[in-house]
């Protein structure tokens, strides 16, 4: 019994002592001792219920506690995290809601509490957090109007085959459209035949984001690869980040982190059993997992399949108007243009490019709705606008 308490049990039996002698009133104990005449009954009656051991202070926490959670709710909170061992207290309590009610379950802070008290939480490090663009996202208003594509670093599963997983997402649900573990091969041509797949079940997006990677950009004209020049001639607009910035693409980075953290590490044992792990991924993620952003729920409740349909043929190349002039780009990159050859792009090899007059001996050269610079006739070359702007300034 620590020292203080000690005096005081002593002072309280010293107090019923004199009581008990016959000597003092109630009125007179309680000005001795300086306590109410309250406090004075209060350790008579507890003296003669309990002896000296009724003298001693109670703890002033409540024998019952009306807002305990029950035990079978403590239960299903633990079945839940055995189940998703990665989810936190939002996620769990968003899933347990759904099974038993709002009314029912208890605050975030007590499920986080119940995940601690069982050792099954831990703290994340925070993260500094970056300033995000504001221009790769801002037109993202309903599903469809962006996708994010992304290869997510490569690994070697268990037999030592290399995996390279190609990831395309909806921005605006989080809902992800493809998940597909690649070998060696990541050319365009691969990536081609997925993103098809794609846009044969869900449509087709108004824009596509990537980085300045293979195969979604070049060092050519405009980074334009083969794969571009497929999505600009199906109508669909290119965005690209900034070298150096995957955060300007935060929302697919942020499911490459939950993609690693839940199926990448560990690796499987063959490529075939990775990409069922993928599968199996991709669908919780879709379906069960809620998420934070769309207010604990799962992406699934917030997209739809666009209104674009993927066509049975490529459409016919764009007709510019009759003012401008016309050229086909051949093979090597090059163009015809006032009996030179003007390079323009590999990738455009095959194409029609329509040229704007712009001013005197300057043309804007087009490729269906894409600028991708301005011909000088005295230069013989396609200047792109940042370098038009440098010059200028």
């Amino acid at each position: 019994m620590p020292w203080k308490e000690t005096c005081i049990v002593n002072e309280r039996i010293k107090l019923i002592g004199e009581y008990l002698s016959g000597g003092y009133s109630v009125s007179e104990l309680a000005r001795r001792y300086g306590v109410s005449r309250k406090a004075v009954y209060k350790w008579i009656e507890r003296h003669g219920e309990e002896g000296p051991e009724g003298l001693k202070d109670r703890t002033r926490a409540p024998h019952h506690h009306p807002q305990a959670v029950k035990e079978e709710v403590v239960k299903r909170i633990l079945e839940l995290k055995a189940q998703w061992p990665k989810w936190g207290a939002p996620k769990l309590l968003a899933r347990l809601r759904q099974e038993i009610g709002r009314d029912r379950s208890p605050a975030e802070s007590t499920v986080s509490e119940i995940l601690r008290r069982h050792g099954l939480s831990f703290r994340r490090k925070k993260r500094r957090k970056a300033t995000y663009s504001e221009t790769p996202l801002k037109h993202c208003w309903e599903a469809n109007d962006v996708w994010s594509a992304d290869f997510k670093g490569w690994f070697r599963t268990g037999d030592g085959s290399k995996c390279t997983p190609l990831t395309i997402t909806d921005n605006y649900s989080r809902y992800l459209l493809r998940c597909q573990g690649l070998g060696d091969s990541t050319d365009g041509r691969i990536v081609k035949l997925i993103f098809e797949s794609a846009f044969q079940e869900y449509g087709m997006p108004e824009s596509i984001r990537t980085d300045n990677g293979s195969p979604f950009a070049s060092t050519g004209l405009c980074g334009l690869t083969r794969l571009n020049v497929w999505w600009l001639r199906l109508g669909i607009e290119l965005e690209r980040i900034e070298p150096g910035n995957p955060q300007q693409n935060g929302r697919h980075e942020r499911m490459h982190r939950t993609l690693k953290e839940n199926v990448i590490n560990p690796a499987q044992r063959t490529l075939r059993q990775q990409q069922e792990a993928f599968d199996r991924f991709q669908q919780e993620y879709n379906e069960e997992r809620p998420h934070e952003a769309l207010e604990q729920r799962p992406p699934i409740e917030f997209y739809a399949a666009s209104r674009r349909e993927y066509p049975s043929r490529l459409p016919d190349p764009r007709e510019y108007p009759e003012a401008w002039e016309r050229r086909t780009v051949r093979k090597g990159g090059q163009m015809k243009w006032r009996g030179q050859d003007v390079r323009i792009s590999d990738a455009l090899w095959g194409e029609r490019v329509g040229l704007e007059p712009t001013d005197d001996g300057i043309w804007t050269v087009w490729f269906e709705s894409m600028p991708l610079g301005r011909l000088d006739e005295r230069q013989k070359r396609v200047i792109l606008a940042k370098q038009i702007n440098k010059q200028e300034n």
